[in-house]
């Protein structure tokens, strides 16, 4: 499986933009899709993930009410959109694919290439 994120962009503070991540192969039930950012110097952290079956969704505080996941099953798709931005959102942003839900990277065994979010201010 390869995924290959994309939608970054510039955004000013206040605006929105929505990330894709496209699947090349299979995402079963039991996987977990997440979403992560890392900002220069500073480690990767979780955003934001939902459950390929169900579609059960879970979220950073930072990011809770500003920011939604969803899938799209037919398209092999995961969308993260993100809402009302704020220069502290500015990183590049990765999808992820993990074998169960977890909010540390290295439960997650597949990566996409990453894009970058600058907002400013």
């Amino acid at each position: 499986v390869q995924l290959q994120a994309s939608g970054g962009g510039l955004v000013q503070a206040g605006g929105s933009l929505r990330l894709s991540c496209a699947a090349s192969g299979r995402i079963f039930s039991s996987h977990v899709m997440g979403w992560f950012r890392q900002a220069p110097g500073k480690e990767r952290d979780f955003v934001a993930a939902i459950r390929w079956g169900g579609g059960r969704t879970y979220y950073a505080d930072s990011v809770k009410g500003r920011f939604t996941t969803a899938r799209d099953s037919a398209e092999n798709t995961v969308y993260l959109q993100m809402n009302s931005l704020k220069p502290e959102d500015t990183a590049v942003y990765y999808c992820a694919r993990g074998n169960g839900l977890s909010y540390a990277p290295a439960q997650y065994n597949i990566w996409g290439e990453g894009t970058l979010v600058t907002v400013s201010s």
